[in-house]
């Protein structure tokens, strides 16, 4: 100490039961009031590896400042099932035009350019686990190639997580801000699950990249920094000044502009201006400002419905097509906006790269073009096709209320057995329908509870439960798609067979037609009904039109005979018919399209069949199959286990 005071600090005897250390400590712990209460609060951030690393970084804030790159990181950890949503994921980022020059994108690796990306996916089969980064410099379109950026990156991650990594990247330059998508599987060398930090996970990643970015580039110059400032003054979203506006303004919401240089003083009273119009903030007459209580979650919707007219206009022009701005629309279920839409699809693309989410563009029969967010749909829709949209119902269906009638008397218990014993009239296959469902719940939302047994436990509340369910379903899904034809409408003038066109030609509430594609489809059903007369299919009596009878089924069966002609070509093996309760068995080979209508082809010894398709058939390619043949279906058994026609 200064002034010759010596200091000495006396920890006390190893063992002693004087802890003077420890409780002053804990003195001065309890003397924080409510920040030591938060503090001790468990949040489970600090599990796993990097904590220490991540808090670090947060805490050091060393990349603060406007003079820092900046890097957006988005990190997401996602639970591998059968592997095939992240061979899906896999397609989707390596899909054409995401290059520079528009080409293919190539799935690179920590050494070589180009690797295998199946081979990827084999190697975490076993895998609980996966990560998934998008890493997006603000200023990456400096970088002629951002391959040796992600790899210098993930060659940091792995030194602060302390293991070796296995991962693959691929680099996007197909929209304004150039980025790289990483997967990174979540088991190391040794196939021990990985799990990484919250806070490594949410800033040390961020601040790596940017470290990075720095070196790479260097500081923004004052004019780099004047420059982006003044973008953001008219932007219709959240911008980085309307966030220090708020952070100044503090609770009350009130600002005053005194005591700001006459650069800040300009920038603020600007974009303060575009707020006023925009009616989210005030003046009065002293020159204090006040600023919406709903002024970040107001400019965040309009940022994203600015989004979104950019990308409806986008791929309409791309498309060739033009609709005036009074004949753009949203399809937005969530909003009450729940009538239907049909018409022909655009375009169907990726809203959300990092969560697998996407959108249509749909060119409407009602003259105007709309875009729907479609969710996790895999999006496997030709462009050009005819379509129905509706909203998704949030409904109970009937099953939710037997299995809620069962529990109830039984003592909230709920089994395949105990359904059979309540009601004798009950099938197997219809009691396991109800298992899968409850089963679907509780995977996706905790409830109901399985028992060691195996029973199930039902709440009183299960109703409500499967209410829960369906919300939880219609954020991934908010629509239903019904796909009207799968050809675009000038292959329908003349098709030889059942089409969209026909149907509507004989509906008694056709679609209402307007302008745009409407007055398309209205020219084409002028077409289609000449060439039903030149068929013999439909014949003019006093300036109308009157239809066979069987017409529609007619049109169906030249569908079906020429794709079992098609098929007993490619099979040599010869077609059996099946009929209602007709027993049906052989392997499930693929899915055959018949018109606008699929089937499935179940190969036997010497034979094979066309038969309702369902979604469950894919799932078991290549293996033996077998059910009965019904008016409403058929409830297939598939290696041993039966899958009802409830799925």
């Amino acid at each position: 100490m200064s002034d010759g005071d010596d200091f000495e600090l006396w920890l006390g005897k190893i063992g002693a039961r004087d802890r003077s250390v420890g409780q002053s400590l804990a003195r001065a712990r309890r003397m924080g009031g409510q920040a030591t209460e938060r503090s001790r609060r468990f949040t489970g951030a600090a599990i796993g590896r990097g904590a220490g690393v991540g808090r670090v970084l947060r805490s050091g804030d060393r990349h603060a400042g406007l003079r820092s790159r900046r890097v957006v990181v988005k990190a997401r950890i996602v639970k591998l099932g059968k592997g095939m949503a992240a061979a899906a994921h896999l397609r989707y980022l390596q899909r054409d035009g995401t290059t520079r020059d528009g080409e293919r994108g190539t799935l690179y690796g920590p050494e070589a350019d180009h690797v295998d990306g199946k081979a990827f996916l084999e190697r975490g089969t076993g895998d609980r686990h996966q990560f998934r980064f998008i890493i997006a410099p603000e200023d990456g379109a400096e970088y002629e190639d951002l391959k040796p950026l992600v790899r210098r990156l993930m060659t940091q991650v792995e030194q602060d997580l302390g293991t070796k990594l296995d991962w693959v990247a691929v680099d996007h330059f197909n929209t304004g801000h150039p980025h790289s998508h990483i997967m990174l599987r979540g088991a190391d060398a040794r196939g021990r699950d990985i799990v990484i930090a919250r806070e490594y996970l949410t800033q040390g990643l961020r601040a790596r990249a940017a470290e990075l970015v720095n070196l790479d580039l260097g500081p923004r110059t004052d004019r780099e920094i004047m420059a982006a400032q003044n973008r953001e003054i008219d932007q219709e979203r959240f911008t980085g000044i309307d966030r220090r506006l708020l952070r100044e303004a503090g609770t009350e919401r009130q600002l005053s502009l005194t005591g700001l240089d006459a650069q800040d003083h300009s920038l603020r009273i600007a974009r303060l201006r575009t707020l006023k119009r925009l009616g989210l903030a005030t003046q009065a007459g002293d020159g204090r400002w006040t600023l919406d209580p709903e002024l970040e979650p107001t400019l965040r919707r309009l940022g994203e419905r600015g989004d979104i007219i950019r990308t409806l206009n986008r791929e309409m022009r791309e498309a060739g097509i033009y609709r005036p701005p009074q004949h753009q629309a949203l399809f937005s279920p969530q909003d009450g906006q729940a009538e239907p839409i049909v018409g022909r699809v655009v375009a169907v693309g990726l809203s959300d790269e990092h969560r697998d989410r996407r959108y249509m563009v749909i060119d409407g029969v009602d003259g105007a073009s709309h875009y729907a967010d479609i969710g996790e749909d895999d999006g496997r829709y030709p462009v050009g096709s005819i379509v129905r949209l509706s909203a998704r119902p949030v409904a109970i269906r009937q099953v939710d209320h037997v299995i809620a009638e069962i529990a109830a008397a039984h003592e909230g218990r709920y089994s395949i057995d105990i359904h059979l014993r309540h009601d004798p009239l009950a099938t197997e296959d219809s009691a396991q329908a109800h298992v899968r469902r409850l089963e679907a719940m509780r995977r996706a939302i905790g409830q109901p509870v399985r028992e060691p047994d195996g029973t199930l436990r039902i709440g009183a509340d299960h109703r409500q439960t499967a209410e829960s369910y369906e919300r939880h379903r219609n954020g991934r899904l908010p629509v239903e798609i019904e796909t009207l034809s799968t050809k675009p409408l000038e292959q329908l003038l003349a098709h030889d067979g059942e089409t969209w066109l026909d149907r509507e030609l004989t509906s008694e509430n056709p679609e209402a037609l307007g302008g745009g594609f409407g007055a398309d489809v209205r020219t084409a059903m002028v077409q289609r009904r000449q060439w039903l007369v030149d068929q013999q299919l439909a014949q003019e009596q006093d300036g109308s039109l009157r239809f066979r009878a069987n017409m529609l089924m007619q049109l169906r069966q030249r569908d079906f005979d020429r794709a079992v002609a098609r098929t007993e070509e490619e099979t040599g093996l010869r077609h059996s018919p099946l009929r209602n309760g007709e027993r049906v068995e052989g392997i499930y080979r693929k899915a055959v399209e018949v018109g606008d209508r699929r089937y499935g082809l179940i190969e036997k010894s010497r034979e094979f069949s066309l038969v309702p398709w369902r979604p469950v058939l894919e799932r078991a390619v290549g293996k033996q199959v077998s059910g009965l043949m019904r008016e409403d279906g058929i409830s297939w058994t598939i290696g041993g286990r039966s899958r009802g026609i409830g799925l």
